[in-house]
């Protein structure tokens, strides 16, 4: 393929910002090359500035559920701009919405609407501390909430993707109140909450691991999480950020059937714009200002064009629960391809995926935390990588992040996928 136009846009780009991208892992750092410059999408394909087409396996990192340019939320979207596009004001839509996630996830009382996932893991961090009066919290290696600074502490997605073990701007005060634990061992999280007894605020998870590659959680693992959490009167905080509205209708929560004290969202409830929100338990959400006393506050929060998109994706999730059944047929799909078609290369692989979510490692041993993740051959990915891009088939550009399909992936891009992948 030509990308004469990217590689001129990324020589540009890099005179005005940092690294030529405004989130790292658009780079290619780890896979080497130039990143390629989108100009539009519609349905599962994209389209770049050189005129090149691909089938899409990021959905902009997971909000894409239904597609790009999904044609009702578009037009929600022009109609709602047509009356401006933010007030700083509350309105009915920010009630509809809010209605609407609390008719479909379980466990929420009350929710706060924010402008990003990362917004949200770090207020319901905020609220957690502020409600117990404590000051440490518990996350997992490779989980990533965001890049607020008390999650930079052995966090997954760019982290893990450009081999960034410390990060600069993080203080020692900050770090010491992060403790972490592998994914998937409840024994390291006993032992954490007994030497720090009474001192642990939260602990965080994802619940299903998008930002080390795709890793579900083991059986008994969450449930073990949710009981140290009723013994010892911690927060037990799920990001469904990833997982939320796409595993389905109401998120990993219902999927795992695991009960949160808090929950976090991020894009996936926009449509793909700019939104987050946290919500939970009512005693611990009137702990929220103006409520209570633990402040957080966005001009941008619940702002009309987020909270139409939103609104009219989750609508159709709502009213559509075949989707995901789609979305599941699709997955198992493209696992059973995969594996085929790697087994048949005698391509030591893993194929992780839980849903609409899916992962493959390059490596022999089995898959289930930031530990055996990492021992994945990323040469062979990269080359793996660059050699489905020449071929039309767009896919995350590090071997550290999950896949993510929406419904609008037919099976015909499907076996065109597997077309590509017997060529490797």
């Amino acid at each position: 393929m030509n990308y004469t136009k990217s590689q001129q846009l990324f020589s540009r780009a890099q005179q005005s910002i940092p690294g030529g991208v405004n989130s790292p892992v658009r780079a290619f750092r780890s896979v080497g090359g130039t990143p390629v410059f989108i100009k539009s999408a519609k349905g599962a394909h994209l389209f770049d500035e050189d005129g090149n087409q691909f089938i899409d396996y990021i959905n902009s990192w997971g909000p894409m559920i239904l597609g790009h340019a999904y044609e009702p939320v578009v037009k929600a979207i022009q109609e709602k701009a047509a009356g401006s596009t933010s007030f700083g004001a509350p309105t009915e839509l920010e009630i509809d919405m809010a209605e609407l996630i609390k008719s479909m996830a379980p466990n929420i009382d009350l929710i706060r609407m924010v402008s990003s996932g990362t917004e949200a893991c770090m207020s319901a961090i905020r609220l957690a501390r502020g409600y117990t009066g404590r000051n440490k919290f518990i996350k997992f290696e490779g989980c990533y909430h965001g890049h607020a600074d008390c999650f930079l502490v052995k966090a997954g997605s760019g982290l893990a993707t450009l081999n960034i073990q410390t990060v600069p701007g993080i203080t020692a005060g900050v770090a010491k109140d992060t403790l972490t634990a592998p994914y998937n061992d409840l024994q390291t999280v006993e032992k954490l909450v007994e030497e720090h007894n009474g001192d642990i605020a939260a602990i965080i998870i994802e619940p299903v691991a998008g930002n080390m590659g795709c890793i579900p959680p083991q059986e008994a693992f969450l449930e073990g999480l949710r009981r140290i959490c009723d013994e010892e009167n911690i927060v037990f905080i799920v990001d469904e950020v990833m997982t939320g509205f796409r595993l389905a209708a109401g998120g990993a929560q219902e999927k795992l059937n695991i009960n949160a004290d808090l929950v976090t969202y991020g894009k996936v409830i926009g449509g793909g714009l700019p939104v987050g929100a946290f919500g939970g338990k009512k005693e611990i959400m009137e702990h929220i200002a103006p409520l209570g006393n633990v402040y957080q506050a966005g001009t941008l929060s619940g702002n009309p064009i987020a909270m139409i998109a939103g609104f009219t994706m989750l609508s159709e999730l709502k009213n559509n629960p075949s989707i995901y059944q789609e979305l599941e047929e699709k997955g198992a799909y493209l696992e059973k391809g995969l594996n085929e078609i790697l087994s048949q290369k005698s391509l030591p692989h893993r194929v992780n995926r839980f849903g609409s979510m899916i992962s493959i490692f390059f490596c022999d041993n089995e898959v289930t935390s930031l530990e055996s993740a990492s021992k994945t051959d990323t040469k062979i990915f990269n080359q793996f990588f660059h050699h489905l891009l020449e071929n039309g088939v767009y896919l995350p550009p590090s071997a550290y992040e999950s896949w993510f399909f929406s419904n609008a992936l037919s099976f015909e891009d499907l076996d065109k996928t597997f077309d590509v992948i017997r060529r490797f």
